[in-house]
């Protein structure tokens, strides 16, 4: 997560209660003047005639980002339920026109757990949908695979903008997922568990199983994006990534393959990677990503 600016996390599963409360204490501790959150509210899913249209609504976020192209940033995580994926996807384009109307900016950025493929939602079906078309623009491909399960390459999770600008605030290339399995060279490995058979009160028994680290931190790849901060301010900080893409990754076919969305900075002079656009002529442009 220290990739990132800003980071969205969806279906964190946490029997304790605990977890968020530490990351959030360890995150807050930490402290950044990259984006601060100025406003949020929960999507009203009351629209007459069509209630409740989504099983999870949208909590919307909006920040100020003073050091990128767009100086105001409105995010809107999605995470659909996988059977009503093409309802609620299309649901998403009224979800849009509401932010519009209540904070007067265009700088919209979808992000999330589409389920926007696969068994889910099919491309001939996909293309129904109001999002599918002008003035939305999907940062991530159907060929870019964000699951870490080797039993399917499925493009799940996707970034979408809203508008010309903030299509054109977004490094050219940028949008990806991370192989974090890759990345931090995650392998699988044995471990013994201690497991009670079926006569629990008498019997017990080791096994022995086998343990995949990838799907042991999430069976979704984390998506990333990186935006344009302003060229002008050419005495500022380097930025991170936000949370939504980070470089594409092909899919896999037969090979084996290794989910958070924010957003990263750069290092001063980071490494140029095959697939970026070329530098901005005369001052470096910095730049910001947001992963989910």
């Amino acid at each position: 997560m220290s990739r990132y600016s800003i980071v969205v996390m969806l279906e964190v599963v946490d029997k304790s209660g605990k977890a968020m409360e530490k990351l959030l204490k360890e995150l807050n501790a930490a402290g950044s003047d990259e984006a601060t959150l100025t406003d949020c509210y929960q999507y009203e899913d009351n629209q007459a005639g069509d209630e409740d249209a989504f099983a999870r609504e949208p909590f919307v976020l909006r920040f100020s980002c003073p050091d990128t192209a767009v100086k105001d940033l409105i995010l809107i995580p999605v995470h659909t339920k996988p059977e009503d994926s093409l309802k609620e996807l299309d649901e998403l384009h009224d979800v849009v026109q509401a932010v519009r109307s209540n904070w007067g900016s265009d700088n919209i950025m979808i992000l999330g757990d589409f389920n926007a493929d696969g068994r889910y939602l099919s491309k001939r079906k996909k293309q129904t949908m109001r999002i599918c078309s002008e003035p939305y623009h999907w940062l991530i491909t159907d060929d870019v695979d964000t699951t870490s399960s080797n039993n399917n390459d499925n493009t799940y999770d996707r970034i979408v903008v809203y508008g010309e600008k903030m299509l054109e605030a977004v490094v050219s290339g940028s949008a990806k997922s991370f192989n974090y399995q890759e990345e931090f060279n995650l392998t699988d490995e044995e471990v013994r568990h201690t497991t009670a058979s079926s006569n629990h009160l008498t019997e017990r028994r080791l096994l022995k199983l086998r343990v995949c680290k990838t799907l042991s931190v999430s069976d979704h790849y984390p998506v990333e994006v990186e935006l344009k901060t302003d060229q002008n301010q050419e005495d500022a900080a380097p930025t991170r990534p936000t949370a939504a893409t980070k470089g594409r990754a092909p899919k896999k076919g037969p090979q084996k393959k290794t989910e958070p969305t924010a957003v990263k900075k750069r290092n001063p002079a980071p490494k140029k990677k095959s697939g970026d656009a070329p530098a901005a002529a005369k001052a470096p442009t910095k730049r910001r990503r947001v992963i989910k």
